[in-house]
């Protein structure tokens, strides 16, 4: 590689250059820098989101008002789901795709390095400005992490200002993100790599930034129209006005909808990497798991409304949803067979990136067939609002975005550090992780089954063990992510020395091999005097 190239994608690791210090981290435009910058932040964003539904948990652990203010309660309720989803998922997957994706396709670096850097740091002052919000007067957003006008609109607290403008932060950094993952790789893929010898992880993440870009828009739209409503006499969701709450529903479940399949699609990637790895098998059925992923992507911009089956659509309306849902299991059902398949007589072993995509595929499943539930409309009245439904969709987020983000650290720690992991640790966290994760969320089922409604921070006695017991593993669950932090300073402090190909023979490893970027197929700078 000419010495020209190296300056050229390299230059802020100069001895000479201006990056030193904290300089290096604030003006990177190195794609593992800016990686590793999401990855901090978003596990720094699941302990703050985590503790507050620790504060949701403690509240519900026995019956009566004993904790917290209702209207408290509401806040910790939103602020958990609104960091899960945009602060620790989102900037993970991200953090991943940044430092993973150049490396696969022989890019030297992401296509646009600025624009990268941007994108992390509108990131921080968004989440300052939200959390922020609770220290307001009239305390932060208590409406839910779905925003429903016209509570959001008509009887929000002042701060919901700034609560939209934090929104329109993390959507630019999103879909600046998404920019960048499609550029690099419809540009910047090595010599030879077509599309469909791409790694798995490319395919999921250019799918899910052409979704990011499809649909961010659609809530900044969302959010604009409710700054619209609040400060400037508009009424797009107000009755009195000739406005119509239900189209908030509409415009926010559009963007909402595929903003599941966006959490979701890059867990794909990884665990159709890490099971392959440790099956010894090369992964079963690639192309139809392109295909399918393309199906769900599509798929997923026509069942919005199914999260509105209450709300009095017409019946050819309801139909129409409840067969699309039942229809989007298809493609997700032709992945789980097909990591099913890749294990079958495999050569297996269980290190932990193995357990956490077993834990996936396992779980993932029970969330998608609860989700089956719930897609038939009739039944999904009496489901609605229930604790089945929050039951059903943390089966879902929980194993699914969050075990494969372990999957993923755990798989590709070595490569990032050049040190390997405690094993023995690194199990101990997936166990307890696994045991919390169904102590907490499989017994909502049944008080979602019993009529408990969710988002109320009180309840009859009949649910009191029930909830008892979820709160234990919720508190065993948030515990457990001690363990991962300290699986991973000491891996930084004393790891030891990782070897060149950890994962024992495994196939399909080649492209870790430390061997030098193809710079070659990049036209190198012009010379300048």
């Amino acid at each position: 590689m000419s010495t020209q190239a190296t300056d050229m994608v390299h230059d802020e690791h100069d001895d000479h250059g201006p990056a030193k210090g904290i300089g290096r981290w604030l003006f990177s435009t190195n794609h593992k820098d800016i990686g590793t910058m999401y990855l901090v932040f978003s596990l720094v964003m699941l302990f703050i989101g985590g503790s507050m539904a620790f504060v949701v948990r403690a509240e519900l652990f026995q019956p009566g008002l004993q904790l917290v203010e209702p209207e408290f309660f509401n806040q910790m309720i939103t602020m958990h789901g609104l960091i899960m989803v945009f602060g620790a998922v989102m900037p993970a997957f991200v953090g991943l795709a940044n430092w993973m994706l150049p490396m696969m396709i022989g890019a030297p670096d992401m296509a646009l390095p600025r624009l990268n850097n941007l994108s992390f740091w509108l990131l921080p002052f968004a989440f300052t400005m939200m959390i922020g919000t609770l220290f307001m007067d009239g305390g932060g957003p208590n409406f839910g992490w779905t925003f429903y006008a016209p509570l959001s609109t008509t009887y929000a607290p002042p701060s919901v200002t700034f609560f939209i403008f934090a929104i329109h932060m993390m959507g630019a950094s999103s879909i600046m993100g998404a920019i960048n993952v499609i550029v690099t790789i419809m540009n910047m893929r090595a010599p030879g790599m077509t599309y469909f010898k791409m790694p798995m992880f490319c395919w999921t993440w250019l799918i899910t930034a052409f979704l990011l870009i499809a649909v961010m828009p659609v809530l900044a739209g969302v959010v604009t129209m409710m700054l619209m409503d609040i400060h400037f006499g508009t009424a797009f969701f107000d009755a009195g006005g000739g406005g119509d709450p239900v189209l908030f529903q509409h415009v926010f479940w559009f963007f909402g909808h595929p903003e599941v399949y966006i959490m979701i699609l890059p867990s794909f990637g990884v665990v159709s990497h890490v099971i392959p790895a440790f099956s010894r098998k090369k992964l079963f059925g690639y192309n139809s798991m392109v295909y399918a992923i393309i199906a769900i992507a599509i798929l997923s911009f026509v069942v919005w409304a199914h999260h509105m089956f209450t709300v009095g659509m017409p019946f050819a309306g309801e139909l129409f949803f409840m067969y699309t849902t039942m229809l989007i299991a298809i493609p997700t059902g032709v992945k789980i067979f097909n990591w099913i398949s890749t294990m079958f007589r495999g050569s297996m072993t269980f290190e932990t990136p193995m357990l956490y995509s077993i834990g996936f595929v396992i779980l993932f499943t029970i969330g998608g067939l609860s989700g089956i539930m719930l897609a038939l409309a009739p039944v999904d009245m009496v489901y609605q609002d229930t604790y089945f439904v929050v039951a059903h969709f943390h089966y879902v987020l929980v194993p699914g975005a969050i075990f494969g983000i372990f999957a993923a650290v755990y798989f590709w720690l070595p490569k990032w550090t050049g040190k390997m992991y405690d094993e023995g640790l690194a199990k101990l966290h997936f166990w307890v992780s696994f045991i919390g994760l169904n102590l907490t969320f499989f017994p909502m089922h049944f008080v979602g089954l019993a009529g408990m409604p969710r988002r109320i921070p009180d309840y009859p006695l009949q649910f009191a063990d029930f909830n008892m017991v979820v709160s234990l593993g919720a508190f065993l669950f948030g515990a457990s992510q001690l363990i991962f932090v300290y699986v991973l300073i000491k891996t930084l402090r004393s790891g030891e020395k990782a070897e060149q190909l950890p994962w024992d023979g495994a196939e399909g490893l080649e492209w870790t091999l430390p061997t030098p970027a193809p710079y070659h197929s990049f036209p190198t700078p012009p010379k300048v005097d």
